[in-house]
Parts: structure tokens; C-alpha cells; sequence
């Protein structure tokens, strides 16, 4: 039985007085759910989230890591450095990272080996561009990406990944996907795993939906056979519309 999980991805907002305040709400809130629920605050915030939070079935996980366990790379966080303050689950690959910071494939691929490493979760975004729809050239980005990063990996490893589709068209633009575009989408993605891995893997991993999820359409996306949760960005900044998400199955 796959798991039901929203992971709320709050970017580069928030700082320390305002983590605070949303965590408070965010408790308030939580005994409301039986979705798995988690939070990505900055990396400044991950201890102070983490101590209010151990209580609280909400997990407190990374937006980004690096590959190398330690050395000369300013500026950059590792895997165990995550683990020693319990954060035991990291995004890699988000749209962000790739069209900002030129992370590809062979770079997460390496990212994706060192979270595994430290036996962490990763939780891997992928998705294609507007263009790459316009040609109707989607479904070859998609399953490049989760080939290019994923497919050296054996099939026990996927015990401890979590994929999400990300449509970079839908985010932000205007445009939106349809349910059906999102069923179809995971279950191509599931068929990928299925070829190469077997029905018990494509059936046990869990496919996230990133696209502009929100309360007033989180059940019908939900409501898909392939859909089994959301990396949710703006509504997880709002902690009544984070678990009106999470309640949304």
C-alpha cells in the first residue's frame, strides 16, 4: 500500500520569527491529518523546526544537499551534516535547482548516490517545460531524467525514493494542468518503473504531484489512481490551506 504524503517545499522564505509562527499553526492544525506530512524549511531554519516539531507526526526535511560528504565547498551542506540535526529526507532535482543552478542529470545522479549513502529518503523532482509540451515531447524529458539520475540505482534503493512530477509549465505561469494530464503523466512514470524494475516496485513507490496544488483542487488531482500526494510550494506557506491539501485524500 503506497503512502498518502504532502511535503510542503517553503523555498527561500521565512526567517527564524516567522518559521516560528507557521510551525505554531502548523500544530494546531496537525492532529487533523492521517496524510504523512512534511515541511522544507532554509537550511538556517532546520534545527529550530526539528526541536518544535519531534513531537509532532510533521517531518522536518532538506530543500537541497551536496554530494561530497565534506571539503572545500563553500556555502554547501551534506548529507550527514543533515542527518546529525534528524533531517533524514531531502528534495533533489527541484525545476528550481536545475534551471537556476545548472544541476543535471549526472550531478543529481551523484546526489541521489550520497543521500542514499547516509540512508536518507530522497524525495526526486523531475518535469518538462512548456515547450517540451508544445511538442508533445514530454514524456521522453520525463523518462530521460528519471533514467539519467535514477536508473544505475538497484531496485531495493527505490525503498527510500519518492518521485515528483513537476509540469515546470504549470507552476506559476498561468497554466494548469488537468487531472487527467497528471494521471496520465504518473502513469507513464510508473509504466518507466515498471519496465525496468517490475510491478512491485511501480507499485510501491509513491509519485507526487507538483504543479500548483491548492485546497480547491487538491481532491480531484488526489482522487487519481497514479496520484499518491503533493510537493507543495505558495499553499504550504499557510498552514490552514497546507492541511486542507492533506486532508484532501
Amino acid at each position: 500500500m503506497r503512502k498518502h504524503i504532502v511535503a510542503g517545499n517553503w523555498k527561500m522564505n521565512n526567517d527564524l520569527a516567522q518559521t516560528e509562527r507557521l510551525i505554531a499553526d502548523l500544530k494546531k492544525q496537525s492532529k487533523t491529518s492521517d496524510t504523512e506530512v512534511m515541511i522544507a524549511p532554509t537550511f538556517t531554519n532546520l534545527w529550530q523546526a526539528f526541536q518544535n516539531l519531534r513531537d509532532y507526526k510533521i517531518e522536518v526535511i532538506a530543500q537541497n544537499m551536496h554530494y561530497a560528504e565534506n571539503g572545500a565547498f563553500t556555502g554547501e551542506i551534506s548529507a550527514s551534516m543533515l542527518k546529525s540535526i534528524g533531517v533524514s529526507t531531502v528534495i533533489l532535482g527541484h525545476s528550481e535547482r536545475r534551471a537556476y543552478f545548472n544541476e543535471t542529470d549526472d550531478l543529481l545522479a551523484k546526489k541521489v548516490d550520497a543521500a542514499l549513502a547516509e540512508n536518507m529518503r530522497v524525495i526526486f523532482c523531475f518535469g518538462e517545460e512548456l515547450a517540451d509540451r508544445k511538442a508533445e515531447n514530454q514524456e521522453t524529458v520525463v523518462e530521460n531524467q528519471i533514467k539519467n539520475a535514477l536508473f544505475h540505482l538497484d531496485a531495493d534503493a527505490f525503498n527510500n525514493i519518492l518521485l515528483a512530477y513537476e509540469p515546470v509549465w504549470a507552476i506559476g505561469t498561468g497554466e494548469t494542468a488537468s487531472p487527467e494530464q497528471v494521471q496520465d503523466m504518473h502513469a507513464f512514470i510508473r509504466q518507466i518503473l515498471e519496465t525496468k524494475y517490475g510491478k512491485n516496485v511501480a507499485d510501491s513507490v509513491s509519485i507526487l504531484y507538483g504543479g500548483s496544488v491548492k485546497p480547491n483542487n487538491a481532491k480531484e488531482i488526489f482522487s487519481k489512481p497514479d496520484v499518491d500526494g503533493g510537493l507543495i510550494g505558495g499553499a504550504s506557506l499557510n498552514a490552514e490551506d497546507f492541511f486542507a491539501i492533506a486532508n484532501a485524500f
